[in-house]
């Protein structure tokens, strides 16, 4: 009978956890990713419909669901498809109150009559990873997408958007 340990994958190993990965014992959770402060909001493109769908934090948001994810964009055009933003928006408590510290934008098309969808999964981690890390990234979108996602963030809460000031700057325009 073969040993589990001997089963399991070399290398580092991660978590990705509800809570803070400091708490508990020593040691517990170090090195875990913590998604709790993390939202992805969704922007369709045509709409400009801006909702959040928790389930995109592993990728199974309803627009993403029952699809088949290609490297090839021109499988997903044509009759059908449709183009989001994600942005994938962190919310961090500083001296002045919460406030919207990181929000990171990417691009996806789905085509739910082909049912494929075209997104590059190295962008969306990168991005993820941009909003966990307080960074602004939001220049790839379209000014009619900045409107909708300045909007709807002041809508979700005006406090965290008034204490927002990098992010309220970078899109005073929109």
């Amino acid at each position: 009978m073969a040993n589990e340990s001997e089963n399991k994958k070399p290398g580092f190993q991660f978590n990705i956890i509800k809570d803070d990965p400091l708490t508990g014992h020593k040691g517990q959770n170090i090195g875990s990713i913590s998604l709790e402060n993390i939202a992805p909001v969704y922007i369709d493109i045509d709409t400009q419909e801006t909702f959040i769908d928790m389930a995109g934090l592993h990728a199974r948001a309803e627009v993403e669901k029952r699809v088949k994810w290609v490297a090839d964009k021109s499988e997903v055009e044509g009759d059908g498809q449709k183009e989001y933003w994600i942005v994938w928006v962190a919310v961090e408590r500083k001296d002045i109150g919460p406030v919207y510290a990181g929000v990171a934008a990417c691009y996806q098309m789905v085509n739910k009559e082909r049912r494929r969808g075209y997104k590059m999964m190295h962008e969306h981690v990168n991005m993820l990873d941009r909003a966990m890390k307080s960074k602004i990234d939001v220049g790839m979108m379209d000014d009619a997408s900045k409107s909708s996602l300045k909007k709807f963030l002041q809508n979700h809460n005006m406090e965290i958007w008034e204490n927002s000031g990098e992010l309220k700057r970078i899109l005073e325009n929109h």
